[in-house]
């Protein structure tokens, strides 16, 4: 690249830069139309969504940006909805990942993030084009593909904390429910026996079972709750266990045996898992074995040989 159109390159950027920060002086200096009616509306109650959201803002470590590039972001996060779609399934990851979000909030990050990752395509073939070894169209094409990265990883990242939590879950069940059914033969009812073990417990199922239990605190029946807690769930342990709570309310059938149970059954799955993980262990053990050090023992045992019938060939 010759040093005139680097020289433009580089001027086009900073003029797009100051127009941007100038744009966004004009509108912060611009009076907000809440901030002249809010002092005449402050004593009426608030409709919909406006705290929550203010509230949101303000916590996010992406809040500032959303305050400043809001518009922009949520134009762009509508563009990824269209283009990917499958907002229920990302509905779906918040919820096993015990997210606090929004659909939408979600696509605004993967926004930002893939403006992340454009940005630091953008510097490295900046750099590039400083030393003359860039294209224009394979710096473009590179820029999208560091967007495209960025969004995707965003949705990885997603993906990996709805399993990290789901494992974290299982880890945590068979104890949860040793305890439960320890309170309940002991002559507790399941709502106290459930107090008292999520009082005396931490980890994700303990938060699932807080849930359950405040919603049964708030008028809501037990079998209800439970139901809920099945939906909610990615697990089919969880939801087997929500189940048989359920029903053992419901009916009156003991609780105490279901529970040993099923903290029997998910004990025998985690050690089937464990054996099936150390099967494909031994496999992947072959690899260095059989093309690291099998072909060295092959060399070593045929070429002194070889080197023997050179020497004795006249």
């Amino acid at each position: 690249m010759s040093p005139a159109l680097t020289g433009a390159l580089l001027g086009l950027l900073v003029a797009v830069g100051l127009q941007v920060v100038l744009a966004r002086v004009v509108a912060i200096r611009r009076t907000q139309v809440s901030v002249r009616v809010l002092p005449y509306v402050r004593d009426l109650p608030q409709v919909g969504r406006a705290a929550p959201l203010q509230a949101t803002a303000v916590a996010s470590p992406l809040g500032a940006a959303q305050q400043i590039f809001g518009p922009a972001l949520r134009r762009a996060a509508d563009l990824v909805e269209r283009v990917l779609g499958g907002g229920a399934s990302v509905a779906r990851r918040l919820e096993r990942a015990d997210l606090d979000k929004t659909v939408h909030e979600f696509r605004v990050e993967q926004v930002v993030w893939g403006l992340l990752g454009f940005a630091g395509v953008a510097a490295w073939q900046l750099l590039d084009a400083v030393t003359g070894s860039a294209s224009l169209l394979g710096s473009a094409l590179l820029c999208l593909v560091g967007f495209a990265g960025g969004v995707v990883l965003r949705d990885q990242r997603l993906t990996a904390s709805a399993v990290a939590r789901e494992r974290e879950i299982v880890a945590e069940f068979p104890i949860i429910a040793e305890l439960l059914a320890l309170a309940v033969a002991s002559g507790e009812s399941p709502v106290a026996a459930l107090d008292r073990v999520v009082r005396r417990s931490s980890g994700a199922l303990s938060v699932d079972l807080g849930r359950v239990l405040a919603s049964i605190r708030t008028g809501e029946p037990v079998a209800v709750a439970f139901h809920e807690l099945a939906r909610r769930t990615g697990l089919s342990l969880v939801a087997r266990f929500a189940q048989g709570v359920s029903v053992a309310v419901d009916r009156g059938t003991p609780l105490a045996d279901v529970l040993h149970a099923q903290a029997a059954d998910v004990r025998e799955a985690g050690r089937r898992a464990l054996i099936e993980s150390a099967a494909r262990r031994e496999v992947f053990m072959l690899v260095p074995v059989v093309f690291l050090v099998l072909p060295v023992t092959v060399l070593f045992a045929f070429y002194p040989g070889l080197v023997g019938l050179r020497l004795t060939t006249p």
